[in-house]
């Protein structure tokens, strides 16, 4: 009899009633029998917006984003000026790698909240995964000129800046981290970042030092100091950074690379060969450490493992070539 009384009920009740029921089920844990009656206030009224946003709001939450995004959609159709909807219509998108369709529903978004400085930063990482480049720096310096005191802010707009190519804008902008943050070990070390690469080494060497006094587990500032030390022709100085490095993060494989170039500098072969074996090891897939120890071997006469080591190599290259070349960037497209 009660369930027949139920029944009748849900029968009479309104879309907004059915929602407001379910609302209150989802938040005593009863998902499936809120998800049961949103689904029947939709059946009743096709375009009910909290009805829909409520059934994709569910389906993200669950990980279900195919179908969130079917409700999304929907739910944007219904209510165009909700920014929610979009916001979340977009997170769905993006976890199913529609980068390009997931930006173009953020864009909706950001217009409906226009200093949504969480919303610009998921877009400038998002915008870079596309390699649009120039709109992931876009965006990441829009949300910096609204909040000037937020770090990471900064990092984010650099490396946007140094994927599009563009480094003196990524070294102004670490000089502006800085100016602000001279205390921060990542500030000083991406100064002296932009230093090395424009091939300043000795205006660079300081910064590095500063990263590592402030930082003791910073491992990328014992990578370059180490690699200036190499190129000024210090190998022993240069092999004990890397090793600082490892020490930090030992799955660090250009550290270890270079590790083995300090070894083979001061004539320590087989130490390099032990050395690239343990990259190749760590970092399977990457052609690189097999082509240093190819070179390794044929120094140590021994010819037919080099020549392996040379095959491995060219084999990783051919399987994945993206390791070796430098993402390009381009515009987002129109449509």
């Amino acid at each position: 009899m009660t369930t027949l009384v139920l029944a009748f009920a849900l029968m009479q009740a309104t879309p907004d009633a059915l929602s407001e029921q379910a609302i209150e089920l989802a938040s005593a844990g009863s998902v499936e029998e809120a998800v049961g009656l949103w689904r029947k206030a939709v059946q009743m009224a096709p375009a009910h917006f909290p009805s829909l946003f409520n059934l994709g709001f569910t389906a993200v939450r669950q990980g279900q984003d195919e179908e969130a995004a079917q409700w999304l959609r929907r739910a944007a159709a219904a209510n165009p000026k909700d920014f929610n909807t979009a916001y979340l219509l977009g997170t769905a998108l993006a976890r199913q790698n529609q980068t390009e369709e997931a930006l173009r529903v953020w864009r909706t978004a950001l217009a409906l909240q226009p200093e949504n400085r969480k919303l610009m930063q998921v877009m400038s990482v998002e915008y870079s995964k596309g390699r649009y480049f120039a709109d992931a720096a876009r965006m990441a310096e829009a949300a910096l000129r609204l909040a000037p005191e937020e770090m990471p802010l900064y990092f984010l707009a650099m490396k946007a800046r140094q994927d599009a190519g563009q480094f003196d804008e990524a070294h102004a902008l670490a000089r502006r981290a800085l100016g602000r943050f001279p205390e921060s070990a990542r500030a000083n070390f991406e100064v002296g970042f932009h230093l090395h690469k424009m091939g300043r080494w000795d205006e660079a060497m300081p910064y590095f030092e500063k990263a590592i006094t402030l930082d003791g587990v910073y491992e990328e500032p014992h990578y370059f100091r180490g690699d200036v030390l190499l190129r000024q022709e210090d190998p022993a100085q240069a092999e004990a950074e890397f090793r600082k490095a490892l020490e930090r993060r030992a799955e660090y494989t250009v550290a270890r690379l270079a590790l083995a170039r300090a070894l083979m500098a001061q004539g320590k072969l087989e130490g390099a060969a032990e050395e690239l074996r343990e990259a190749a090891h760590r970092d399977e897939g990457n052609p690189q450490p097999h082509l240093l120890l190819s070179q390794v071997l044929f120094r140590m006469g021994k010819t037919e493992e080099a020549k392996a080591a040379k095959e491995v190599s060219q084999r990783l290259r051919t399987a994945k070539p993206e390791l070796l070349n430098v993402p390009q960037p381009r515009p987002f497209p129109n449509r």
